[in-house]
């Protein structure tokens, strides 16, 4: 289980530096989801988490991954003082399954995303809505779709879906 919520946040990760890079990465290691979240400039605290949580080898690994990647402006919507309580390493638990909540083994890209419950990396399922008017994953809109990273893909949400 320990590995499955590792591989989740890692694909957190890479879906987070797909946002601040350019759609036609080549696959490289150098392109692994935790490379890319690092390098957007978007995915900050996200990057601080993954750290925090002991994810950073899992999220460079294989995969693939599809991560829904919160941007720094969705972690800021928590009530003040979440995040900070969230990286104590007393929290570390809870920061796993929180960021493991993100990330759905394989690589789903956009054209193939549909209206399901979508079983996380944590063992929880997201609500995945397809609309005219997007993308909602919980109640997390999809703001940016098939950021590529070596081991998998990243979605962008507008908000910090938490798990049940």
């Amino acid at each position: 289980m320990k590995t499955i919520r590792i591989f989740s946040l890692t694909a957190l990760v890479a879906t987070a530096g797909f946002f601040g890079v350019a759609h036609a990465q080549t696959k490289t290691a150098s392109n692994d989801i935790v490379a890319v979240a690092s390098g957007a400039g978007s995915f900050n605290t996200l990057v601080a988490a993954v750290k925090a949580a002991g994810l950073v080898e899992t999220l460079q690994g294989p995969g693939p991954f599809t991560v829904f990647a919160p941007t720094d402006e969705a972690f800021a919507k928590l009530p003040k003082g979440t995040v900070e309580d969230l990286l104590k390493p007393e929290n570390k638990a809870k920061l796993v399954a929180i960021l493991t909540y993100h990330v759905v083994a394989g690589k789903v890209m956009a054209a193939d995303v549909k209206t399901m419950m979508a079983k996380t990396v944590n063992g929880q399922s997201l609500d995945v809505k397809v609309t005219a008017g997007g993308v909602t994953v919980d109640n997390a809109k999809v703001i940016k779709t098939d950021v590529a990273a070596s081991n998998g893909v990243i979605h962008v949400i507008d908000t910090v879906v938490l798990p049940k």
